[in-house]
């Protein structure tokens, strides 16, 4: 097997990896983005660039998380686009709005 192989393996199960990772906690975490948190391939740019400046996390995450910055930061994002299909579309970043008004006693 030649190198060039082994590396397209290794960035497949990288891209796996990638699409079965919610974020677990913070900002786009389960508890502000429930009930699941946002897929790490749907965090903003911003949000990625803010860990680049303070640091990765030193596990999986971190690797995951570095991996999805420097694939969005060479303006390849739409290669998330599988995932986003099969998990039904792109996380929601905000809150959903409620539907209800309350007009009170009146």
């Amino acid at each position: 097997m030649e190198s060039g192989e082994m590396e397209r393996d290794d960035f497949r199960r990288l891209l796996s990896d990638i699409g079965e990772m919610r974020m677990p906690y913070g900002k786009f975490g389960p508890k502000e983005c429930p009930p699941d948190g946002v897929w790490i391939c749907d965090l903003p740019m911003e949000y990625l660039a803010w860990f680049k400046e303070r640091g990765f996390p030193k596990d999986r995450l971190g690797e995951l998380l570095t991996a999805v910055y420097d694939i969005k930061s060479h303006g390849m994002d739409a290669l998330f686009d599988p995932m986003r299909h099969k998990h039904g579309g792109r996380s929601p970043l905000r809150p959903k709005r409620r539907k209800t008004i309350d007009f009170g006693d009146g």
